[in-house]
Order: structure tokens, then C-alpha cells, then sequence
């Protein structure tokens, strides 16, 4: 049987693509996870972990355990939970979901969690990633699951899709590299706006917003009109039955996040271990 504190350095270390960030969110010394690391490599008789200088990543025996990792981690904290050991659990947890987030696995995570923890009040905010992040660093929530695009840093990865660019059936003229690219966006606060932009720019190709929305439906319902072109991922485009414009510049990955408060209260962490386990049937 493996050691449950040295599957939580492991999960760590996956999560956060690191040694130093693993030691920061469970609290611990650089040299401790390693420690752990390195005597769950002997118990599974595998190497699970491929370090370089610049990244850590899994091997296929670490992808392996990874998930049996979670789904043991998960259990035990649920039954130490409805055991009642420990001390009571009680209080609020803030949750941020970006509108790409509200999915029903995640949401169906939270009717679980506020089942198996009756005492918890869990309060949900549905916004753009910009927004709730500035919430989360104002203290106004506790987690926030969100989007980011390209080389950015924040948040611990969940999964990644493509962002493509989506139009309607109505056909739009944008061959003639003269002719500004009509957007249908998000705020500026939208990661997936400004990698739109961005990519834009590299290609020399101009633009114009002609629709702003601060919800998904209402940029669906723009683009479906032929007002637009707008940068989501393929499963939404898919869903609002939108068609891939594949003429215009390639757009980054676009990657859900989970980010938290830096020392998570009790009943946040427990939601955070509840949230990663329902990530895998999110990204479905």
C-alpha cells in the first residue's frame, strides 16, 4: 500500500510542475518532497518523474499512478470527512467559475462536497478569469477556476483544448488581407481576447470589434447571426454548434486553471482535493 503523504508530494509535484511550487502549497521543505519522491519511486519500483533544469514532468508509470494518486487521496479525504475525524468542518468557501468552468461535472463537485459537508457554505460567482483573479487577490474568493492562454504562469493546470477562431453559417469576407477581421469578444479581461489579438498583430492582419459581450450567450448568439468572428475553445464551439474558421492565424492552446488562496482554511482545501478529482471528467 502506498503512503498516503508521499502520494500528496507526488500530486503536488504533477500539479505544479515543480519541486519549489509542490513545497509551497503543502508547506513543506524543498528537500522533504524530494525525499518523499524519491521513496515512492522505490515502493512502485518505477521512475515517475522526468527532471530537467528548466521542468519536471511525469513518465508513463507517473501518469499512470497519477491517476490512481488522485482517486486515493480523494477517497481518503472523503472518508476521514464523513468519519467526522478530525475537528468539525464548518464555514464559507468563495468559488469563482469562469463561464468555460461552469460545466455539469464541476458543478455537479460542488452539490457533493455541499452534501457530504452540511456545515460549509459554498457561494459561486460566475465571471471572467481577469475579474475573479483580482477577487481572489483582494481576498473576495477562495478559488477560482478559470482560463489562461499561451505562456502564462498563474494557477495550477488542469487540462488543455484549442482555441480556435468560430464563426456561423453566414460566410464571412476575410480573404483579402486588407480587410480588418470583424472580433466578437469578452472584456479586456478575457485571456482568449488578447491571444486573439495578439495573433492578429504577428500576422499583420487588422481588426475590429463589433460585438462585446459580458457572456458567452451573447457572443454566440452574435457570431451565429454573422456579425463575427470569435476566439473560443473547440468543445464550445462545437456545443453552440459554431464551424472552425481555419484561415486566420493559429490561436495558443487555451488551459483551465485552479488557483487558491496561498493558505487555504480547511474546508477550502478539502474542496480544492474534491475539485482536481472532478478535473479529468470536466475535460470530457
Amino acid at each position: 500500500m502506498f503512503d498516503i503523504v508521499l502520494l500528496r508530494s507526488f500530486i503536488a509535484v504533477a500539479d505544479c510542475g515543480g519541486f519549489t511550487r509542490a513545497a509551497q502549497r503543502l508547506h513543506l521543505t524543498q528537500s522533504a518532497i524530494s525525499a518523499h519522491i524519491r521513496r515512492l519511486e522505490s515502493d512502485a519500483g518505477h521512475r515517475l518523474l522526468e527532471r530537467t533544469t528548466r521542468s519536471v514532468s511525469l513518465t508513463p508509470a507517473g501518469t499512470r499512478l497519477a491517476g490512481y494518486a488522485r482517486t486515493i487521496l480523494a477517497l481518503h479525504d472523503d472518508a476521514r470527512a464523513s468519519l467526522g475525524v478530525g475537528r468539525r468542518v464548518s464555514g464559507m468557501v468563495l468559488v469563482g467559475l469562469s463561464e468555460e468552468m461552469v460545466k455539469a461535472p464541476i458543478i455537479d463537485c460542488l452539490r457533493r462536497f455541499s452534501a457530504a459537508h452540511p456545515d460549509v457554505e459554498i457561494s459561486l460567482k460566475v465571471g471572467l478569469t481577469g475579474e475573479l483573479l483580482a477577487l481572489l487577490q483582494s481576498g473576495g474568493l477562495d478559488i477560482v477556476l478559470g482560463s489562461r492562454c499561451g505562456d502564462e504562469e498563474r494557477g495550477e493546470l488542469l487540462w488543455s483544448e484549442p482555441l480556435i477562431w468560430a464563426r456561423g453559417p453566414v460566410a464571412l469576407t476575410i480573404e483579402d488581407a486588407g480587410t480588418p477581421i470583424p472580433l466578437a469578444v469578452f472584456s479586456d479581461q478575457c485571456p482568449y481576447r488578447a491571444a486573439a489579438i495578439a495573433a492578429l498583430a504577428r500576422a499583420g492582419r487588422q481588426w475590429r470589434i463589433v460585438c462585446q459581450s459580458p457572456s458567452a450567450g451573447g457572443l454566440i448568439t452574435a457570431v451565429n447571426g454573422g456579425l463575427g468572428i470569435t476566439p473560443v475553445t473547440r468543445s464550445t464551439a462545437l456545443a453552440a454548434g459554431l464551424q472552425e474558421e481555419p484561415t486566420l492565424p493559429p490561436l495558443p492552446q487555451a488551459q483551465s486553471i485552479l488557483t487558491s488562496t496561498a493558505k487555504p482554511k480547511r474546508p477550502v482545501a478539502l474542496l480544492l482535493a474534491q475539485l482536481r478529482q472532478c478535473a479529468s471528467r470536466a475535460a470530457l
